[in-house]
């Protein structure tokens, strides 16, 4: 990318990910190209649409029915107004630290610094949310089963849905293997619909991190890749959670939106997940791991005490000498250092997220992960001065 100043840096942001084909690709921009010529909305569903939705569904077998909407913060939303329409039930589960987006119910406990409430209380993360938002919305501690059973089995009568991140887009924090599967087995025995929130994790393997763990959630929200770099949104699950879309529901849930399922974003979403095949997804998750290996590798050399968190093609540093499994042990980490490094790495050309978070893309290579690392190396002996 390119700047005002004439300055030149490799993205390793991607638009927060969204970008997994990186910028302008051509065959992106071909398709996106060629819809525009023939029109980009019509407020009814085309070819493009049913295409990319079978695509979905081809991928991500426990989703049987999907719309789309413009967001992921949409997704999410709507995913949850489904959950409390098939249940009856008013409140949802999230976990400490996660980002759902901007909806109300998921505006808890995204940051809650030192003075978090104890567990299950949030704490509102933006001025301007409801008074009784936190009534609305229970908060659990990340990759703790046994608080989270405690939780879930106390409030079981009033639970619609708990979503989770496989790996939290805040600090790259994955969930262990067994919590989600274990959260699977509590949610279905407790009959609580399970929301896999893969906005950002559909990357991580053909069938996204629900595919690499082994589980089935009821509900998927997706977005960011599915887009191809235009705005979207989607979710979906069981067939008989989505049924209450259907306007010929008993009791029909309501969804609408002008810019919902366009054909640009169609066409380019299609376009991104054609090119997103089975080698491209093994050649950037190998490119990750590189990247986490090299980061290691760098704080070792420079005496800089660090964890490096990750997984697939997703990599995050915590200046800290615990272990970082949940929020509460990353807000240990010394923010104030990776601020400084972040800055640091933009002055060497490197455009990181804020905060020392990597998302790498599928033109990526080895030489661009060295570029990035050696950048970081450079910043943490500046920084360290």
């Amino acid at each position: 990318m390119r700047d005002v100043d004439f300055n030149e840096y490799l993205d390793v942001q991607n638009n927060f990910g969204s970008m997994i084909h990186g910028h302008a690709h051509p065959s992106i921009v071909a398709a996106i190209g060629a819809q525009a010529a023939r029109g980009t909305d019509f407020g009814s569903p085309t070819e493009l649409h049913l295409q990319l939705a079978r695509e979905i569904v081809r991928r991500l077998p426990s989703i049987q029915r999907i719309r789309f909407t413009t967001s992921g913060t949409e997704a999410v939303m709507y995913a949850i107004r489904a959950a409390r329409a098939f249940t009856g039930r008013p409140k949802i589960l999230k976990f400490e630290g996660s980002y759902h987006g901007g909806y109300d119910s998921v505006s808890l406990s995204v940051d809650p610094g030192l003075v978090a409430p104890e567990f299950p209380s949030g704490k509102p993360g933006s001025d301007g949310l409801p008074r009784d938002v936190t009534s609305h919305t229970l908060i659990a501690p990340f990759n703790d089963v046994q608080r989270v059973a405690e939780i879930l089995k106390a409030h079981r009568d009033e639970l619609a849905a708990v979503i989770v991140e496989p790996v939290t887009v805040r600090g790259m924090i994955p969930a262990d293997a067994e919590f989600l599967v274990a959260l699977r087995e509590l949610t279905r025995a407790l009959g609580i619909l399970l929301i896999a929130d893969e906005v950002v994790t559909l990357r991580l393997g053909p069938g996204g991190a629900q595919g690499e763990a082994g589980i089935i959630p009821d509900l998927t929200t997706l977005g960011k890749l599915i887009g191809g770099g235009l705005p979207v949104g989607a979710f979906g699950g069981r067939e008989d959670v989505m049924a209450a879309f259907d306007p010929a529901h008993r009791r029909p849930v309501h969804h609408s939106g002008t810019f919902a399922g366009n054909a640009a974003t169609m066409a380019a979403g299609l376009a991104a997940l054609e090119l997103f095949t089975p080698d491209a997804v093994k050649q950037i998750n190998a490119l990750g791991e590189s990247l986490r290996a090299s980061l290691r590798e760098a704080c070792t050399a420079a005496g800089a005490v660090a964890q490096v968190t990750g997984a697939g093609s997703l990599a995050a540093v915590h200046f800290t000498d615990q272990p970082v499994r949940d929020y509460r042990s990353a807000l240990r980490a010394d923010r104030a250092r990776a601020a400084r490094l972040h800055l640091s790495l933009l002055n060497r050309g490197i455009f990181a997220r804020s905060g020392g978070s990597f998302f790498l893309s599928t033109p990526m290579t080895e030489q661009d992960v060295a570029e990035a690392v050696n950048a970081f190396r450079e910043g943490l002996i500046e920084c360290a001065s």
